[in-house]
């Protein structure tokens, strides 16, 4: 069967592409239910994986090793939140599966192959994001807010356990989401939307855009954050013009 009758073949109708989508969401949101029910079972494990970056800065500066819990629910809200954010890292395979299935359905058939390359590079890359968050940047980013010295020595941090897990929580998805850009960027390529000479040539303009992004994204105003996350993402950006450059390359290679 040719290529063209492939096309006629898979068309749909905007009620078949809203009903493709429905069920995608409905399998990702199953899949992140059944990885919220196992994680709940060692959501104290991930807690304190969570809470260790700050208790250890603590400890090294000789204070009180302490997160408050300040409303009768809270720990109890902290405990299912940090449960969903390890869900949401564990099946983020899936989700991104359901994800590039729904979108495989615009594309050619030759191209839907891809989607068993891309769904995985998505996962990896948004669960080391957020890995890079909470192993590396985190502390770092913890360590300044807590030695920063505004001139009063009578003021002491005080955090709640729930203001912390929000933040933890917040930063590592944007640090996982973020790290997509390397996947937008080769899929542009390799669909023709984007040259390589056009990704070189837009370098300044897409590093001011990486810090606007950054400054948006991030829940505090702090520089050290937006600094921490448009850092990454230009790499990625680099990575990702010199992946496309080389896979460009093999392609003319094959063809001539």
């Amino acid at each position: 069967m040719s290529e063209k009758k492939d096309i006629r073949f898979t068309e749909m109708s905007l009620g078949d592409h809203l009903e493709e989508l429905r069920i995608r969401v409905i399998l990702a949101i199953l899949g992140i239910a059944v990885g919220l029910t196992i994680c709940m079972f060692f959501s104290g494990y991930f807690l304190s994986l969570l809470a260790r970056p700050y208790l250890q800065i603590q400890q090294q500066a000789g204070v009180s090793i302490s997160l408050q819990a300040i409303t009768l629910s809270e720990k109890f809200m902290v405990y299912m939140k940090t449960a969903l954010l390890f869900s949401l890292v564990f099946s983020s395979p899936w989700v991104f599966y359901q994800l590039w299935q729904f979108i495989s359905t615009g594309l050619y058939p030759h191209e839907r192959r891809l989607v068993y390359i891309i769904s995985p590079a998505c996962a990896v890359l948004f669960i080391a994001g957020a890995m890079l968050f909470l192993f590396i940047i985190a502390p770092i980013m913890i360590k300044f807010f807590t030695d920063f010295d505004i001139g009063v020595k009578q003021v002491q941090t005080q955090v709640t356990i729930s203001s912390y897990i929000d933040f933890m929580f917040s930063m590592m998805l944007v640090f996982g989401l973020c790290f997509q850009l390397p996947i937008a960027i080769i899929a542009a390529n390799r669909i023709g939307i984007v040259s390589v000479d056009n990704l070189k040539k837009a370098r300044k303009y897409v590093l001011l855009v990486i810090f606007i992004v950054a400054a948006v994204v991030t829940p505090s105003t702090d520089i050290i954050s937006q600094i921490a996350l448009a850092v990454p993402m230009y790499i990625l950006y680099e990575i990702a013009i010199l992946f496309s450059r080389s896979t460009g390359q093999r392609h003319a290679l094959r063809q001539d």
